[in-house]
């Protein structure tokens, strides 16, 4: 007689297949299955050796459950340390970028560019996802895959030295000039209706209206003045002139120039900031246009209104500054190439934003991290060193 033939679902493992019920195993089937077991598990390992990205799966106290080759070879993992060695402590240029796992936050699209010393200087570019492999808290898992990305980056910054950027330089050079001029004009002749204004000799309660208006035009021509210097300057870059900056006062100054917007945007904003002040070695001008450009994005980000949430604060070796929308968020696919020259996701954008902004960041020796859940808003996380920072310790992190 045929046997009658069972429904086995698809989602079903092949382990579960075999397994069966663990009662019902002779220790024949059970050497036989124990063999098998480890050709599968053998296999596995010799598909994700194979793979040119490093893989890891750590707890969430950052020990390390699993890394391939590539991996272990990315970051000195021994094959003895597997499984006490701490991800952060093993690599500390990695403990600041991966502050939000230490503290239990992990939006579903989470990507990081780090910069990375031992066992070799080298860029990497990691993926996090959470793994839920149980029912209960202690069974939270981390998957990270690690891409080097030093060779990308050296070809990033030459192409953004080709004469296609050269070209976009000249093109800004030149918009910039025909917009300066009839700036300045206008600049010229509001200065000229102020003192005519004065010398008429109206009253002061009957003129103040008008007066503030005069002063108001100037100093928005001001503005968009400085506007164009900075982002000229962005394009074409300069060796920042480094000094103690309050970050904060900074932000405050970005958020004054943009105030105008975020009201007709209907986008409330807050600022806060730790025990002690944010301060960092910086180019006081890129600052602002480093701000200025994440703040710009997500106004964008929203179209009927919403939240800024500015939060700066630090630790022994970094300070962060975390700027949080409510806006439209960014997808899978488009941010892990965020940073690449001339990609955007706006209709009218240049792709040039968050380009300028990772070449500041660079150019101060920090970072920058992005948490984004769709639909819900993004998170962009710039991490300073602190001014006369020493490495540091293994026990200290």
């Amino acid at each position: 007689m045929i046997p009658e033939k069972q429904n086995v679902s698809p989602r079903r493992s092949s382990i579960e297949r075999i397994l069966g019920r663990i009662d019902d195993l002779d220790s024949t089937n059970l050497t036989i299955l124990v063999q098998r077991l480890a050709r599968e598990r053998g296999l596995l390992e010799t598909v994700f050796d194979a793979v040119g990205e490093g893989i890891f799966v750590i707890d969430s106290a950052g020990v390390i459950d699993y890394a391939n080759r590539a991996g272990a070879e990315m970051i000195g993992l021994s094959a003895k340390e597997l499984g006490t060695a701490v991800f952060w402590k093993l690599v500390p240029d990695l403990a600041g970028s991966l502050l939000f796992l230490r503290e239990g936050g992990l939006a579903p699209n989470v990507a990081r560019d780090a910069e990375i010393f031992y066992p070799e200087h080298r860029w990497v570019r990691m993926q996090i996802s959470r793994l839920i492999v149980g029912g209960g808290d202690s069974d939270v898992r981390y998957g990270i895959i690690m891409r080097d990305i030093t060779d990308e980056r050296r070809s990033t910054e030459e192409m953004i030295e080709s004469e296609r950027v050269n070209s976009i330089f000249t093109l800004a050079a030149s918009v910039a000039h025909e917009i300066g001029n009839p700036l300045n004009s206008m600049k010229i002749h509001l200065e000229l209706m102020k003192r005519k204004l004065a010398a008429l000799g109206v009253p002061a309660e009957k003129s103040r209206a008008l007066k503030n208006s005069v002063g108001v035009c100037i100093e928005e021509i001001s503005r968009l003045d400085d506007i164009l210097k900075n982002f000229l300057g962005a394009i074409r870059p300069q060796k920042p002139v480094l000094e103690k900056t309050n970050l904060m006062g900074i932000v405050l100054e970005v958020l004054n120039v943009q105030k105008a917007e975020l009201e007709n945007k209907n986008i409330r904003c807050s600022v806060k900031q730790g025990s002690e002040p944010p301060i960092v070695r910086g180019d006081v001008s890129q600052l602002k246009q480093l701000i200025f450009n994440v703040t710009k994005n997500a106004m964008e980000s929203m179209q009927d209104g919403g939240a800024i949430d500015i939060v700066a604060d630090s630790d022994d070796a970094f300070v962060y500054l975390r700027i949080s929308d409510t806006g439209c968020g960014i997808d899978r696919d488009a941010i892990s190439k965020i940073y690449e020259p001339f990609f955007t996701t706006k209709s009218g954008g240049h792709g040039l934003g968050m380009m300028i902004v990772m070449r500041i960041m660079r150019e101060h020796g920090g970072q920058v991290g992005i948490d984004s859940t769709p639909g819900k808003g993004t998170t962009v996380t710039l991490q300073f060193p602190l001014p006369d920072r020493r490495a540091p310790r293994l026990d200290a992190i």
